[in-house]
């Protein structure tokens, strides 16, 4: 019989991708993280993490096993669930800015889920302006998203950087009106952008508008133009414009708004899990 506790150190390996992160995650030493892996590789007779990378990485015997490890976690949640007399229930309507939707999110919704199987998501992505819209006409509980330095709304999760970014920087450079690519409005990163080029007297043109991230990405990586991103979720494919050639962008911070009618135990329970999973990927940073 396979043991849960192994297990669980095992998908949170996966999550974090290093024992580092996956430790701080089960709040257990690195060594006992170590040591259920090992246990775990010997119960099978398998070699399930590939440890000679910068990343922890999974073998293909590990990749076999994933799905299973999770389908046997999510059992003992629901059992455990059923049994708990403080197990929440109820629908939560959720609300995610698209960028953090491509990068952390997979983490927050996996745990939560695994946590309190009974709680049924309703899961929404847009930008943070209409997310904070929709949330106002009653639509949305809780949003996680981002607002500018100075807006007092909501609880501070994290706060970074915002950057340029393009496949070929030098080329860019050379470009004698910038060539923007940028979500509509009202996106957040956009007003950013335009302002601090609009201060410094600098032309641009909008040459490529989606509401999708993955869009921008694309043409982005297609060599269209300039994108602006959190620096923590730099896209694959595009590179940081070296400071000086533009003038530098001000940060953005993400933080998550309850709303006044929304379940309370729902919200906070959800805001616990986002924060506990931001905070652990911030000590890696």
């Amino acid at each position: 019989m396979l043991d849960l506790v192994q297990l669980r150190s095992f998908v949170a390996l996966e999550q974090m991708g290093s024992f580092t992160l996956a430790a701080e995650k089960l709040s257990l030493g690195q060594s006992t993280v170590s040591q259920h892996i090992q246990r775990l590789e010997a119960s099978l007779g398998r070699t399930l993490v590939a440890r000679d990378t910068h990343r922890v990485a999974l073998t293909a015997d590990g990749l076999a096993l994933l799905a299973h490890a999770r389908s046997m976690l999510a059992i003992d949640g629901e059992v455990r669930a059923l049994f708990a007399e403080s197990s929440l229930r109820g629908r939560l309507r959720l609300g995610v800015s698209e960028d953090f939707v491509m990068s952390r999110l997979p983490a927050v919704l996996e745990d939560f889920v695994r946590a309190h199987p009974s709680v049924d998501l309703e899961l929404t992505v847009a930008l943070s302006g209409v997310l904070y819209q929709m949330q106002d006409n009653g639509e949305i509980d809780l949003v996680l998203a981002k607002r500018r330095l100075g807006d007092l709304r909501g609880e501070l999760v994290y706060r970074e950087p915002l950057v340029w970014l393009a496949r070929d920087p030098e080329r860019i450079r050379r470009d004698k009106v910038l060539p923007l690519i940028a979500f509509p409005p009202p996106s957040i990163t956009r007003s950013v952008a335009l302002e601090v080029l609009d201060r410094h007297r600098l032309p641009w043109r909008i040459v490529c508008t989606c509401g999708s991230l993955s869009g921008l990405t694309a043409a982005a990586r297609a060599g269209m133009g300039v994108l602006v991103q959190p620096r923590s979720m730099v896209p694959p494919g595009l590179k940081e414009i070296p400071a000086g050639a533009l003038p530098p962008l001000e940060d953005v911070e993400f933080v998550l708004v309850p709303s006044k009618g929304a379940d309370r135990k729902l919200s906070a329970a959800l805001s616990a899990e986002i924060l506990s999973n931001v905070k652990t990927l911030q000590g890696q940073a």
